[in-house]
C-alpha cells in the first residue's frame, strides 16, 4: 500500500481516541476497503501515486473521519451508564443517609477496589474509569493516617510514601490516557469535591481529625455533590461528541464547588485553590496527552 495511505491511516488512527481493540478493528476495515479501492484505481490504468491520490480524496480528512467514528463507536448504553454511575450513587448514598460513620464506607471502598481491579482485568470498558478514582481513595486515607504517627516517624514514612503515591497516580493515569484523555478526566472527577469538602469541614490540630459534627451538618450536602457527579457520569458516556463530554465535565465541577461554597464558610484563597485544582483535573490530562503523542507545544483538542 502506498506511504501517503499508510500515513492517513495512522492519522485517523491517532485520532479516534476508543479503546484499543475498537481501534484496532476500525483500522483494519479502513485499510481492507483502502486496499480494494486502490486495486480499482490501479486495475482502471491509474499509477500507484495517482490511485493513493484520488483514494484519499474519496476517504476525505482523517480528522473529520475520525471524529465521525468516534461519534458512532462512543456512546456507552444505559446500562453501562448506570455502572458508570454507582460508586458516585454510593457516596451520595453513604452522606445522605448518615451511614458513613456506621462502618459502611470500608465496605464501598472495598467493593470500588474489587470492581475497579475487575474492569481493569477485562479490558478497560467505558465505566471503569469513576470506580478507578474511588479505588485510589484508600491510598489518599492512609497517606492521612499516617500523619498520627510521632513527628519524626511520621515525616520519614511520608517522604517514602509520597513518592510511591505520585507513581502509583501517574501509572494508572497513562495507562487511561492511552484510551482518551477525557477518562483521565472523568476518573479525576471527584477529587476537588473531595478535597473541598475536607476543608470545609474544618479539620483540628493540623490536620489530623476531623471535625465530625461539622461533617455531619454537611452531610445532605456531601450527598448532593455525589449526586451531581452520578448524573455527571451517566450524561457523560451517553453524549457522542467530544466536546459537549468536556463542557459536561466542567459544569459539574463548578455546581459542585457551589454547592461546597453554599455550605461551608471557604475563603478565598481556599476557593481559588479549589478553582485550581478543577482546572489541574480538567486540563492536566489533555496536557499530559498531547505530551504523550505528539512531544510539541501543548494543545487542548
Amino acid at each position: 500500500m502506498a506511504s501517503e495511505v499508510d500515513a492517513y491511516l495512522k492519522d485517523v488512527k491517532d485520532n479516534l481516541r476508543l479503546d484499543a481493540a475498537s481501534e484496532r478493528e476500525i483500522i483494519s476495515e479502513l485499510e481492507t476497503h483502502a486496499e480494494e479501492r486502490l486495486l480499482e484505481m490501479r486495475e482502471a490504468g491509474l499509477s500507484d501515486e495517482e490511485a493513493a491520490e484520488k483514494c484519499l480524496g474519496l476517504l476525505g480528512s482523517a480528522r473529520l473521519v475520525a471524529r465521525q467514528i468516534y461519534e458512532a463507536h462512543s456512546q456507552g448504553t444505559w446500562r453501562q451508564a448506570l455502572l458508570a454511575a454507582l460508586p458516585h450513587l454510593f457516596f451520595a448514598a453513604l452522606f445522605a443517609l448518615k451511614w458513613w460513620n456506621i462502618g459502611w464506607l470500608p465496605v464501598v471502598l472495598g467493593v470500588a477496589a474489587a470492581t475497579a481491579i475487575y474492569g481493569w482485568c477485562h479490558g478497560k470498558p467505558n465505566w471503569l474509569f469513576p470506580w478507578l478514582g474511588y479505588s485510589m481513595l484508600p491510598v489518599v486515607i492512609t497517606g492521612l493516617l499516617l500523619l498520627y504517627l510521632p513527628i519524626g516517624w511520621a515525616w520519614v514514612t511520608i517522604l517514602l510514601y509520597v513518592p510511591l503515591v505520585i507513581w502509583l497516580i501517574c501509572y494508572i493515569t497513562i495507562k487511561v490516557i492511552n484510551s482518551d484523555w477525557l477518562y483521565s478526566a472523568l476518573m479525576l472527577l471527584p477529587v476537588p469535591s473531595l478535597v473541598g469538602w475536607f476543608v470545609a469541614a474544618e479539620l483540628e490540630d493540623k490536620f489530623t481529625r476531623f471535625n465530625l459534627k461539622q461533617l455531619n451538618e454537611f452531610a445532605p450536602w456531601i450527598g448532593l455533590s455525589f449526586l451531581v457527579l452520578a448524573l455527571t457520569v451517566a450524561m457523560f458516556l451517553r453524549i457522542r461528541q467530544r466536546h459537549l463530554r468536556l463542557v459536561v465535565l466542567a459544569v459539574s465541577e463548578v455546581l459542585t464547588l457551589i454547592i461546597i461554597a453554599s455550605a461551608g464558610s471557604l475563603s478565598f484563597p481556599v476557593m481559588l485553590a479549589l478553582v485550581f485544582l478543577i482546572l489541574a483535573s480538567l486540563s492536566g490530562p489533555a496536557l499530559l496527552d498531547h505530551w504523550m503523542r505528539h512531544g510539541g507545544r501543548p494543545a487542548i483538542t
